[in-house]
């Protein structure tokens, strides 16, 4: 993912918590603020060390990184995105956790909604 999709200050995750709306389900919690004229989305990470070692940590991360990268098209890009990890998804396939990952972002309507989508992930 490229470095202007990331979000790394410190300052910038805590406006999004304080500012953002959460959205959660039992595997990961999305918190999501809108930023009028920003070209693209944003995403940062947070996996706990009680997920695992290191290893399993940057898998996770991967993960989700690389889901976004599919969804891409779909989101909706004045957004900047914190992902939670929580620790049912330390036994996740890739599969499991972009769909985890699909069902949070329609609970917060950043999502498009496209049918060919949905039948895909069934």
């Amino acid at each position: 993912m490229k470095k202007e999709y990331r979000v790394k200050k410190n300052k910038d995750f805590q406006e999004i918590f304080k500012k953002g709306k959460s959205f959660a389900n039992r595997q990961f919690v999305v918190y999501s603020l809108k930023k009028p004229g920003q070209a693209h989305f944003r995403i940062g990470l947070s996996v706990s060390k009680r997920l695992g070692n290191a290893v399993k940590r940057n898998q996770i991360k991967r993960y989700i990184r690389q889901a976004f990268h599919e969804l891409e098209d779909d989101l909706q890009q004045e957004y900047d995105y914190i992902i939670i990890a929580r620790k049912p998804a330390a036994t996740m396939d890739f599969f499991e956790i972009k769909g985890s990952l699909v069902h949070v972002l329609k609970l917060s309507k950043v999502l498009k909604v496209r049918k060919a989508l949905s039948k895909s992930e069934q």
